[in-house]
């Protein structure tokens, strides 16, 4: 909890680098955490780190939420990548989740 905690602090600071720095060191990240280091990235329109965490989620069996995959949708748009945010939308979809 204190490391979601931490990565949220981040998050709402702009910090995206640190964000990412911490869930590193988190033992065990879960979908909070990634959640918020997603969410880090989007604030700062950095859609290739953001598209990479959903990717290092799925590859540690966890599974991505609304909150997620909406940071991701996001972050492409912060970063002008309209078809990134299309395919992530359409993801999102196959996976059963409604956009927020």
């Amino acid at each position: 909890v204190s490391y979601n905690a931490a990565i949220s602090a981040c998050q709402r600071a702009g910090k995206w680098q640190q964000a990412l720095a911490l869930l590193s060191a988190t033992q065990a990240p879960d979908v909070v955490s990634y959640s918020a280091a997603i969410s880090a990235c989007e604030k700062a329109a950095q859609w290739e780190r953001a598209l990479e965490l959903v990717s290092d989620m799925r590859l540690r069996r966890l599974q991505p939420n609304v909150v997620s995959f909406s940071a991701a949708v996001s972050a492409c748009g912060q970063g002008g990548r309209r078809e990134w945010a299309l395919s992530v939308l359409a993801e999102m979809h196959r996976e059963g989740l409604q956009p927020n």
